[in-house]
């Protein structure tokens, strides 16, 4: 700075003159910041000072740069301080200093792409109106004509009204034939109603035979309870005196067990009035997974059966058959709380919850909550091509959606590790992009596309691997790709209402069903759910 230049000369020329100073220490041409030039233009004026003037002034420059170093440091500091307040604890946990360090995801597989096994779907032809056909007139209705039409028309032999009741004849024959064919069902199926109704009757009068057998053993049982009460009553009277509280404490017990039995008996009876039926049935049509049965005729949004694998045994699903044309198969479902999602590594393999809840007249219309089981998503998303659809709901009613056009979860032996591609819709990208409302290092902790499943009891993130007081699974309330940590939570825990606080969670953390890039960390949604279904180019 020029400041040193005037107190090098000065040291080096004690009796020099203050012009001659200012000649050989002011002359430096370099480029100088502000605060240096002020200094310069303040020292170098062409001016002529005494040497004991030059001290003064040197030391009043000293001063000034003081001052302007102090006013810099401290906006600094506010900078800093200002800077550190953006790192407050959300979806993600911030750099903190000290031996944490941020871990990088490793490459990511891609997600299956391609065209898939299955092409659009088929159209419904449009149905076809018969036309309908003039009956051609004929000569002489009735009778017979020559083969020439010169020589006239015969006498009516019949010949025509004999080939009509002919044709007749036949077509008599095969609608008889059909009706002999349905009085022969109709028979059977009359047989076979009688056969169950007097099996019906029979087991009803085996039940009432037994009800009343079981009412005369009581009654039995009753008089001799009675007999002995008396028995007892008297000896109680003369000999016993001291035992009758007890003896009647027992004779009461005794008679609530008979009322409990009579009362059992009856319910049982009314129970068998009424026949059994089936709470939840399941459809008739099933298929590979739901797209195939939409593409069956299960139209219908209820609780199905799939097969993807004919080696392994069918499971539940329910398959939505509405939303977006239909055809998807719900993963994971979020609406009342009624499950908890806080599980360990074995439940979210194999799945949890209820698939679906029966409405009034025992189908199995509406959606449980429940998770699939990671080994079924991920044996679903790698038969081919598969897209995935975030349904999300606040507590005012407001709907969003997310959608990815490619979805996989690998196997078991890589910790299920997500890919994800191609995001579109209105609730914000929260697997690819990560957090919005970050920025930095701090938003890339957010992604959770490439990351391996976590629970509590398997650590799999990338917030400090292998420590146990940093765990993004413990912290938030249930098992999900994190990162460090994370910007969706759709199993985190479940708060009515929609906002809290960190004090009200158990760790203090954005523990509840979050999507950051809509409602931010602190709102928990009302519902959420996942869905599942095989994509191609034409749908």
């Amino acid at each position: 700075m020029q400041v040193k230049y005037y107190l090098l000369c000065h040291a080096a020329h004690p009796g020099s003159e203050a012009g001659d100073m200012r000649r050989g220490c002011c002359i430096n041409t370099e480029q100088l910041s502000a605060e240096e030039t002020f200094l310069r233009t303040f020292c170098c004026r062409s001016v002529t000072f005494s040497p004991s003037s030059m001290k003064r002034l040197l030391l009043l420059c000293l001063c000034l740069h003081a001052v302007l170093c102090d006013i810099e440091y401290d906006d600094y500091e506010n900078e800093k301080a200002e800077s550190k307040k953006v790192l407050d604890p959300r979806g993600h946990r911030p750099l903190t200093g000290g031996n944490e360090r941020y871990i990088a995801p490793v490459v990511v597989p891609p997600p299956i792409s391609g065209s898939g096994s299955y092409r659009g779907r088929p159209t419904i032809a449009p149905l076809r109106i018969p036309q309908r056909q003039e009956k051609e007139e004929q000569p002489d209705a009735g009778g017979c004509t020559h083969a020439s039409e010169q020589m006239g028309v015969l006498c009516p032999t019949g010949c025509e009204l004999k080939t009509t009741l002919l044709k007749q004849e036949r077509n008599v024959k095969a609608v008889i034939t059909d009706i002999r064919r349905d009085v022969n069902d109709l028979s059977r199926s009359s047989n076979t109603v009688y056969s169950y109704v007097d099996g019906l009757s029979s087991h009803l009068r085996d039940r009432q035979r037994l009800v009343d057998d079981n009412g005369n053993i009581i009654t039995t049982y009753t008089s001799d309870m009675e007999e002995q009460h008396v028995f007892i009553k008297e000896t109680i009277d003369t000999s016993f005196p001291s035992t009758i509280r007890h003896l009647q404490q027992i004779l009461d017990t005794v008679r609530n067990k008979i009322q409990k039995i009579e009362t059992a008996i009856m319910s049982q009876r009314d129970k068998c009035n009424k026949p059994c039926t089936v709470s939840c049935p399941i459809p008739v049509v099933s298929g590979k997974e739901c797209e195939d049965i939409f593409r069956k005729g299960g139209t219908t949004s209820e609780m199905y059966l799939i097969q993807p694998d004919s080696f392994f045994r069918s499971y539940k699903v329910y398959c939505d058959m509405t939303t977006m044309n239909g055809g998807w198969a719900v993963i994971q479902n979020r609406q009342d709380g009624s499950v908890d999602f806080g599980r360990r590594w074995d439940d979210y393999r194999t799945g949890f919850g209820n698939i679906a809840l029966p409405n009034e007249k025992g189908f199995c219309h509406k959606p449980g909550e429940y998770w699939l089981g990671n080994d079924r998503i991920s044996q679903l998303s790698k038969m081919g091509p598969t897209e995935i659809l975030f349904e999300m709901t606040d507590w005012t009613g407001s709907r969003v959606q997310a959608k990815y056009n490619q979805f996989t979860v690998q196997g078991e032996n890589s910790n299920y590790v997500l890919s994800v591609a191609g995001y579109s819709g209105t609730a914000g990208d929260g697997l690819l992009i990560g957090a919005k409302e970050l920025s930095g290092e701090n938003r890339t902790m957010t992604i959770h596309n490439g990351m391996m499943f976590s629970t509590y009891d398997r650590d799999n993130d990338n917030w400090l691997p292998g420590d146990p007081s940093k765990q993004c699974s413990r912290e938030d309330g249930g098992g999900w790709w994190y990162n460090r940590c994370h910007s969706s939570n759709p199993n985190g825990r479940y708060y009515w209402g929609g906002l809290y606080t960190k004090h009200m969670a158990k760790h203090g953390t954005d523990d509840g069903i979050v999507w950051m890039n809509w409602k931010g960390s602190w709102y928990s949604l009302k519902a959420i759910s996942m869905k599942i279904r095989p994509f191609f180019p034409s749908r």
